[in-house]
């Protein structure tokens, strides 16, 4: 077994990987090149994969959390493990690897995620369960209809935007996003290289609602194949409880299987009840879980 950071030749056998342990994840073989070949700077950003006999066996990535106002906090992320190589140290080199990478930062508190059966592992570890994420499918045949938008409100494709509005209706969408920590300190370069010069962010398909030459509301899309990924739907506090996450949400799916997306996959906290019940609605079924982990870093 060797740990070694990750290649951008990597990564046809990090999303293979990846499917195969999390098959209600969507990123693809060009994004993840990408995000391994030019990580955003100011993270600390590194990937580590796992080798036995050249093939690729498990994956992590380490980062400090930019998009909290939180100090000294970090995130390890998607530590996995082939199914046929648990129980061997893997798991344990890479968790050790990342932190090793994060501790001379000054990082004093992390998160990591866990499915509920690798709970056991994460205590082990000096991780405690904090809150439950639920991931959840929908197949797209049939399509939902195209909704009408109420008076006063234009649906248009985020391609038509400036991002600049879109990111002022994400941060202030986001900010009060149930979590283990705040998402108010999402810089406009960090928010472009994570959303929209994302190579998988399908411009045409994610949807704003524009009321008054302000973005409202918006459904983010970012896609693989036939595979879509509802990245963030977000309503900006001003104009809630109008339905307009449903409405862009709706619109977005509606548009993605007509761009030939048959399956669509989404995450939500579990205290998210309003997109959760959006969800329900639009005829989700859950099909994992995973808990936050938080642990000291020592």
């Amino acid at each position: 077994m060797r740990i070694r950071v990750a290649q951008p030749d990597d990564a046809p056998a990090v999303v293979a990987l990846r499917a195969l342990v999390f098959p209600y994840l969507v990123r693809g073989v060009e994004s993840t090149r990408k995000m391994i070949a030019e990580p955003i700077p100011g993270r600390g950003w590194a990937a580590f994969v796992a080798e036995v006999d050249a093939q690729v066996v498990g994956w992590v990535t380490a980062q400090r959390n930019a998009s909290t106002s939180t100090a000294n906090f970090g995130d390890i992320i998607l530590l996995h493990v082939h199914p046929e190589h648990r129980r061997r140290g893997i798991g344990t080199a890479l968790l050790t690897t990342a932190t090793d990478h994060l501790a001379p930062m000054g990082i004093h508190r992390l998160r990591g995620f866990a499915q509920p059966e690798a709970l056991p592992f994460a205590r082990r570890h000096g991780y405690e369960p904090s809150r439950e994420l639920r991931f959840s499918a929908l197949d797209l045949d049939p399509a939902p209809a195209l909704p009408a938008p109420p008076p006063g409100v234009r649906l248009l494709p985020i391609a038509d935007l400036d991002p600049q509005l879109l990111y002022a209706a994400d941060v202030a969408s986001a900010a009060d996003e149930p979590g283990d920590v705040p998402v108010d300190s999402i810089s406009y370069e960090s928010w472009q290289y994570d959303v929209w010069n994302n190579l998988g962010l399908d411009k045409s398909a994610s949807i704003a609602a524009e009321v008054d030459g302000e973005v409202a509301a918006f459904s983010l899309v970012k896609r693989d194949g036939d595979r879509m990924w509802s990245d963030y739907t977000g309503t900006v506090p001003a104009y809630r409880g109008r339905g307009l996450a449903r409405l862009t949400k709706t619109a977005a799916l509606h548009q993605a299987a007509a761009n030939g997306v048959r399956i669509a996959y989404t995450s939500n906290d579990e205290a998210n009840a309003p997109m959760l019940a959006i969800n329900a609605r639009l005829g989700y079924r859950p099909v994992a879980s995973h808990w936050s982990c938080l642990a000291e870093l020592t």
